[in-house]
């Protein structure tokens, strides 16, 4: 039980995984989830929500002795491509840098560690369905640091579980970041958005990784592990489902092949993953295929244009449909 792990840290909650974890747990276990933002994230702000940049050894010391965590859920990770490729240093010190810090002060308090990953570790030239084992080769100056956290938390921190995720799919504290609420903003005002036919990825609902990080945290499980969907699906495809259920119009979504994307910054191909080995480690199929529903499925390149006049459609169809699954939220409700 997480009862016996409790108090928890959450870093990275600027991030859609870490929001939306973050709030998850934040419900279910009052008063012993605490979570960290950059200090640059001032918007951020809210009860128990700490202003604490990762990467700081003397801070996020004082923060442990503090609260004395016994369990860390680690979503730290810069994702933004471009400024990655344009600032490495920038990218090494939020990404690497507090992998370091982590590894050091959960093997000293005797912490779990559950840390976050990505399928950017790959290029994605291997026709996809990646399992652990398969040699990480990425192609951007974010996937480069993300398999040095990994090294990092594998020989300092062996106890701990790397989950490698694909696209977290929920909302995001700005309503800018992560896949559904980028791609929304370009539409909602009314700039077009270009997305890649051939970039794949294993989209994930928060709802059902943070259900995974909880029996994770519980767990002794250590090493890799893939946390994909059991569905790949292509930028283009995501983009079509946000641009069809949320009524943007159709014109607006463009699309390519990476080749014609330019050089900055690198796109992976094919990384979707294979999360045999999490199932095996969880004895169930924790993720649902996103988005949930055959009508949901684009067929073709032009599939987003077809309007059904008994189709729902609307922003809060996306909250309904694409931050959650119907079913999830029947239940909640419940």
């Amino acid at each position: 039980m997480l009862s016996q792990r409790l108090p928890l840290l959450i870093t990275g909650v600027a991030g859609v995984a870490g929001f939306n974890a973050f709030h998850h747990f934040h419900r279910k276990y009052p008063g012993q989830i605490v979570g960290i933002r950059p200090h640059q994230t001032f918007r951020l702000v809210g009860p128990d929500i700490v202003a604490q940049d990762a990467e700081d050894a003397v801070g996020m010391h004082t923060l442990f002795e503090r609260f004395g965590f016994r369990s860390v859920l680690n979503c730290v990770g810069n994702c933004a491509l471009k400024s990655c490729e344009l600032d490495p240093a920038m990218a090494y010190a939020v990404n690497v840098q507090s992998a370091l810090v982590l590894a050091e002060l959960t093997r000293r308090h005797g912490a779990r560690l559950v840390h976050l990953s990505s399928d950017l570790v790959f290029s994605g030239t291997r026709a996809g369905n990646h399992v652990e084992t398969d040699p990480s080769d990425p192609v951007t100056v974010y996937g480069k640091t993300m398999v040095q956290a990994e090294d990092i938390f594998l020989t300092r921190m062996p106890s701990a579980a790397i989950l490698r995720m694909s696209l977290p799919m929920g909302p995001s504290f700005n309503h800018h970041a992560g896949a559904i609420d980028w791609i929304q903003s370009r539409f909602r005002a009314q700039r077009p958005a270009t997305l890649y036919f051939d970039e794949v990825r294993s989209c994930t609902y928060c709802d059902d990784l943070n259900d995974a990080f909880e029996k994770f945290l519980c767990s002794a499980a250590s090493g890799i592990f893939h946390a994909g969907s059991p569905q790949a699906i292509t930028l283009y495809e995501i983009a079509q489902v946000i641009n069809r259920v949320g009524d943007y119009a159709p014109e607006l979504l463009k699309g390519c092949p990476r080749v014609e994307a330019g050089p900055m910054p690198p796109r992976a191909g094919d990384v979707s993953m294979n999360s045999a080995k999490l199932i095996a480690e969880l004895g169930e199929q924790p993720f649902r295929a996103w988005p949930a529903g055959d009508d949901l499925q684009p067929r073709d390149r032009s599939w987003h244009h077809e309007r059904p006049a008994d189709e729902p459609r609307s922003l809060e169809q996306i909250a309904r449909r694409l931050y959650q699954y119907p079913a999830r939220i029947a239940v909640a409700n419940s």
